[in-house]
């Protein structure tokens, strides 16, 4: 799953964000509504966090155009202001939930998963054969076996599964798995899918396709 977080207050963007990825969740920020519509349409998002009194571009304008540009992107606005014209304003606006601030991390990061799993191409449920994911759990089993992984490993497969036996490259992967601050040259990408076939065990599920990436088979 990968976040992107818009919020004027630096320092409360950077730990969000922090908490995000401490929860395996690739986070990236912006500071500014221009600088998060920018990166909202060139990046895949599963979720924006949108705070709404924002500098250059407000948060409504923000939302209206993500809108507007029919983004997958799920939007979490976050308000200082909890009146009940506020939310439903943001609401209207094409936000698909609404934080008060101040607000518990926890509540979050709930709010967050719960958004992705409402994306159209992402049921809460994935299925390859014998493999199973349950998202909203973080539980994957294959065989009927309960099979332990690391975030990193779990959000590769979840791009993987998604992917429905279609090619995805190490530069897809390195994008949704991750976030901007990533390596690109680095070998996180290899190491993770190494680790993932040793894990799931036989017959092996992860193909690689030379030159092209990785798939489901």
């Amino acid at each position: 799953m990968r976040v992107l977080v818009v919020e004027d207050q630096a320092e409360l963007a950077e730990d969000i964000a922090e908490g995000l990825r401490d929860q395996g969740i690739g986070a990236d920020t912006a500071y500014d509504g221009a600088a998060g519509i920018e990166k909202a349409l060139v990046n895949r998002y599963d979720v924006v966090v949108l705070d709404r009194d924002l500098p250059r571009l407000h948060g409504d304008a923000v939302c209206a155009a993500l809108a507007n540009a029919s983004s997958e992107a799920r939007v979490l606005m976050l308000t200082a202001s909890g009146t009940v014209g506020d939310r439903v304003e943001g609401l209207n606006l094409g936000a698909d939930d609404y934080l008060t601030k101040p607000f518990a991390f926890e509540e979050l990061v709930a709010r967050i998963r719960a958004l992705a799993r409402r994306r159209p191409s992402s049921p809460p449920v994935l299925r390859w054969h014998d493999l199973v994911v349950d998202r909203a759990r973080r539980n994957v089993t294959r065989h009927g076996d309960v099979v332990s992984l690391t975030r990193k490993e779990l959000g590769v497969l979840e791009v993987l599964l998604v992917a429905d036996g279609a090619v995805v490259s190490a530069e897809e992967l390195l994008e949704r798995a991750w976030d901007e601050h990533a390596d690109p040259f680095s070998r996180a990408v290899t190491v993770t899918v190494a680790r993932l076939r040793r894990k799931l065990g036989e017959p092996e599920l992860i193909e690689t396709v030379v030159g092209s990436g990785y798939r489901l088979r």
